[in-house]
């Protein structure tokens, strides 16, 4: 039965340094003055009504998954936008179909830093209750296998589905195989994320908490942020139907979400600080001198798997290395002594279909910032 399924163990350390913290310096110190300045963009999320138009979502007691939906992410935007320094962009504010891959491609121009899209949960016992959370992954039983079956089935209504996504289908268990490494390059905070949410579910509302759960969720596979879907509850059940179908149960779904947020970016933010602060100390004890081990290498992928450096792992490309941090194992690309030479090995990487791909700079084995490299090479 539903309540037996295992959950997803959070083993993973909480937020390590993120991909904006290669490419920007948020934090400036001047000589031994640590004077702290931050030049941040507005925090741009992305809310993902779940369903929508001829697709009506599941019909648990009569009631309209769309429709719930929608007034939920609506609402969730409407607290958001009220504070300066969050963005808010929805893939859709009305009853329109969306295709699956549109909604990760609206994420993906907005350069968003947080992708979260909602649903609501139906089973076949009615005394199914809870609220869940979700993040890309391997299905570790039949029932997550289920939810990301039902929510992957609307590809269907869409036109040249198998052209584009890559023949994915989501009744074949072994097709979601394909969908998990290179959106594991977010999963750390994709997880913080969905953590974050469940807590403030049973923190606010006392709602079951059903944990944090990986599955293969096919609009969370093509974003290129954090991201998580959230299963509000269950309109199979009759009281939690009704209670997500009323407009007390949406609102406070949708304060506790947007609570959750505000927490994950303050989080964010404080890790970040903490983040420049060690890597201005660790460079400081190098010297500015010794520039010669200064290169640049393309992350392509991080994987909980530890894959053989070989051509046919990744699409050909040859030149490969790993490292391992925490749980993760992070695989570069080529190694370039300049910025230029990094740029074409880049290109190189995405027209081998590695589209997330991005530089990152070394001093030594130490991981520094892009711009840090480049002063180091003046």
């Amino acid at each position: 039965m539903y309540q037996d399924f295992l959950p997803y163990s959070l083993a993973f350390k909480k937020l390590q340094k993120t991909v904006l913290c290669v490419f920007s310096s948020f934090f400036i110190l001047f000589g031994g003055l640590d004077d702290i300045q931050s030049q941040e963009k507005p925090f741009v999320v992305v809310l993902d009504a779940g369903h929508g138009g001829h697709d009506s979502g599941n019909r648990g007691n009569g009631y309209f998954e769309k429709k719930i939906a929608l007034s939920i992410a609506l609402k969730i935007g409407k607290i958001l936008e009220k504070i300066n320094d969050f963005k808010i962009i929805y893939t859709r504010k009305s009853d329109v179909f969306v295709g699956l891959i549109e909604r990760a491609n609206i994420a993906n121009k907005a350069d968003a830093d947080l992708f979260v899209s909602i649903h609501c949960d139906a089973f076949t016992s009615p005394k199914a209750f809870g609220a869940g959370t979700f993040v890309l992954g391997l299905h570790e039983n039949e029932r997550n296998f289920k939810v990301a079956q039902k929510e992957n089935s609307v590809i269907f209504l869409e036109k040249d589905y198998e052209k584009n996504y890559d023949g994915f289908n989501p009744n074949d268990p072994e097709s979601v195989i394909s969908l998990i490494l290179m959106q594991q390059t977010y999963l750390e905070q994709s997880i913080d994320v969905a953590s974050t949410i469940q807590k403030s579910f049973v923190n606010n509302l006392s709602r079951k908490d059903r944990t944090v759960k990986q599955a293969g969720f096919i609009v969370l596979k093509y974003t290129y942020m954090p991201s998580v879907l959230v299963e509000t509850g269950f309109l199979t059940n009759a009281s939690e139907g009704s209670y997500l179908n009323s407009k007390k149960g949406q609102l406070n779904m949708a304060n506790a979400i947007a609570k959750a947020i505000i927490n994950y970016k303050k989080n964010r933010a404080a890790s970040f600080e903490i983040d420049a602060i060690t890597s201005t100390t660790i460079s400081k004890s190098i010297s500015k001198e010794n520039h010669s081990e200064v290169y640049f290498k393309i992350q392509i992928a991080a994987s909980k798997k530890k894959l053989d450096l070989k051509p046919f792992n990744f699409k050909g490309l040859k030149n490969l290395s790993r490292s391992k941090s925490g749980k993760l194992y992070r695989y570069y690309f080529g190694k370039s002594s300049t910025l230029e030479k990094a740029k074409k090995k880049l290109k190189e990487a995405k027209k081998k279909g590695y589209s997330k791909a991005f530089i990152v700079a070394f001093n030594g084995e130490i991981k520094i910032s892009v711009s840090e490299a480049l002063d180091r090479l003046k």
